[in-house]
């Protein structure tokens, strides 16, 4: 068997797709390497973000025939697969994968009114009017969580209000999301229901809960839209996106997972908005319409608001929504850059030595063994094709275990894990810890085996011609004793569809040699077959010889069996060392 693995580097140039004003394609090409689309379909898709393991992406998108609003649906992305996960009817938005692979959305598919206000929303765009997009703050949007396909999907509020904008701490544990119940507190005044009625994401605040809908707490309680709320990659904060209290502009906040420490990270006098930790926890990424009020372009900041925020795309249009993946090596962000102008799902390679750079902070360039990394995030496409080229090289000498390569190989594990600040637990207060292995097996030089007549001299075989000891043989003298032919050594209990088979029906092995053929009985069906083979190992045989108290077992190749080695090779099997019984 051979195994082609196989690491593809990323490319420094960028090969962009749409248009990407002459000026800026340099530009973008400083932090983002190889862009380009990843979903096609439908009149628009967007808020993508991954799984915990990067494996999978959880998005939204109009392409039902049947309903003109978002659905969220799941993307595999080493395979291109993608299927619907909301129930397909009403609004959906704000989806998220937790550990477990449980998707959380929100989704007005239970508003009564689910399907007149789709036909209503059909019949607008039939009539050729286009509303100006604006979010709908729904109050019939709830928060349901449910298998990656959609099964077994549960409610999770039940308040008025809309309660969507959705996601989930590292562990899965809690849940943050946005919520403007409070605009239908009873205490409301006249003057509150009608700034309400005018603006309903006025009174939106952040909440926070266990991931099963218990202990709801309230974060915020600013006047103006408090939303879109993630947490760091450690669970500990929280950034999200404040409104001014009129809604004219918008600014990047963080705050511990209680709600505590709330701090404004820009000041940018813009909307700025959908903020993402980096996993590193050291800098955000974000879109803003600083470069004009159509023009969104995603921009990073560091964690604390020090220095001024960098800007990241330079293209024309609508950027923004931005995720990093788990091992903050790549980016993924809802952009208008599509040849017909709609927007769509686009990834691309995240240089984090450069954002570091540009922010002025702590540079961790590459993943080597010597660099310090102490609160470093998880390895970078860069940093993996480091490491493999490393061990992988000539000086390596292939790294086979006790080898001058493999010591090098560890050597240099042991001198990263010093870099990363780990504390050493290993023999003499270091990074390695010796332990004993079997490199291999071999015959001693006093294997013998001899059948003694009835009368005259005993008869000896050839070692490693005519015979030899399976290395899970029991070391010593064996024998003599009787010998007795079971068949082929199988013991298999009958289940549906397939009778019991027993070798040793109305046998006595007890203190015996038994002889067995190899393999299993050739003129059967292949579902026998199939059957037996669970039953037939070397291995499986002589326990149960060992468990009928026999001395030992023989293992010959039968007369049908076309063995292509007429002796089982000698080679090491850790299940079986020590065996109780001879096996030969």
């Amino acid at each position: 068997m051979f195994l082609f693995l196989s690491f593809l580097c990323p490319a420094s140039a960028s090969s962009l797709q749409g248009e990407v004003d002459a000026e800026g394609a340099p530009e973008e090409a400083k932090l983002l390497s190889d862009i380009h689309q990843l979903t096609f379909a439908g009149k628009r898709s967007g808020e993508g973000y991954f799984s915990p393991d990067g494996s999978s992406l959880v998005f939204q998108s109009e392409r039902q025939e049947d309903n003109p609003f978002y659905q969220i649906y799941v993307l595999k992305m080493g395979t291109g697969d993608e299927w619907r996960v909301s129930p397909g009817s009403g609004k959906t938005t704000c989806s998220w994968i937790l550990p477990g692979d449980k998707v959380l959305f929100a989704s007005t598919h239970e508003d009564p009114q689910a399907a007149q206000k789709q036909k209503d929303e059909f019949e607008l765009r039939a009539s050729g009017k286009e509303r100006r997009y604006s979010w709908d703050y729904d109050e019939n949007y709830e928060l349901y969580i449910g298998g990656l396909h959609g099964e077994d999907l549960r409610k999770l509020t039940d308040a008025r209000g809309y309660d969507a904008e959705a996601a989930a701490s590292p562990d899965g544990a809690r849940i943050v999301f946005a919520s403007n119940r409070e605009a239908y507190a009873p205490e409301r005044t006249e003057e509150e229901r009608a700034q309400a009625e005018k603006d309903p994401s006025y009174f939106a605040d952040i909440y926070s809960m266990n991931a099963d809908g218990s202990d709801l707490r309230r974060l915020t309680d600013a006047k103006g839209y408090d939303g879109g709320p993630f947490f760091s990659a450690d669970g500990k904060r929280i950034v999200w996106r404040r409104f001014s209290e009129g809604g004219e502009t918008a600014e990047i906040h963080t705050m511990n997972a209680d709600g505590s420490d709330q701090a404004a990270v820009t000041k940018l006098g813009a909307m700025s908005w959908a903020p993402y930790f980096h996993p590193s926890g050291d800098y955000i990424v974000f879109g803003t319409n600083l470069q004009g009020f159509d023009n969104f372009e995603l921009y990073i900041v560091d964690a604390q608001g020090q220095h001024e925020p960098v800007r990241v795309t330079f293209t024309a249009g609508f950027d923004s929504l931005p995720v990093f993946s788990p091992d903050g090596s790549r980016l993924a962000w809802t952009s208008g850059r599509t040849p017909d102008d709609t927007s769509q799902i686009f990834i691309a390679e995240w240089s984090d030595a450069a954002a570091r750079e540009a922010l002025g902070l702590t540079p961790i360039t590459r993943l080597t063994a010597s660099t310090d990394l102490k609160g470093a995030p998880g390895i970078s496409g860069s940093g993996l094709c480091e490491h493999v080229s490393a061990l992988a090289s000539e000086d390596m000498e292939g790294r086979l275990t006790g080898t001058e390569g493999e010591e090098k190989a560890t050597q240099y594990a042991a001198d990263f894990f010093k870099g990363l600040g780990l504390e050493p637990a290993g023999d003499n207060g270091g990074y390695l810890q010796e332990f004993k292995f079997t490199a291999g097996v071999s015959l001693g030089e006093e294997n013998v085996l001899a059948i003694e007549p009835d009368s005259g001299e005993p008869s000896e075989f050839l070692t490693g011609f005519d015979w030899q000891p399976l290395a899970f043989s029991k070391v010593g003298e064996a024998g003599p004793a009787g010998v007795v032919f079971a068949g082929y050594g199988i013991v298999a209990p009958g289940e549906e569809g397939q009778p019991e088979y027993d070798s040793y029906a109305h046998l006595d092995v007890e203190g015996k040699w038994v002889v067995v053929f190899r393999f299993l009985p050739e003129d059967v069906s292949a579902e026998r077959r199939q059957f037996f083979n669970r039953y037939a190992s070397l291995r499986h045989k002589t326990m149960i010889a060992r468990d009928r108290k026999a001395l030992g077992i023989i293992v010959v190749s039968g007369p049908n069996s076309q063995a292509k080695e007429p002796l089982v090779p000698l080679k090491f099997d850790a299940s079986l060392a020590g065996s109780s019984v001879a096996a030969i």
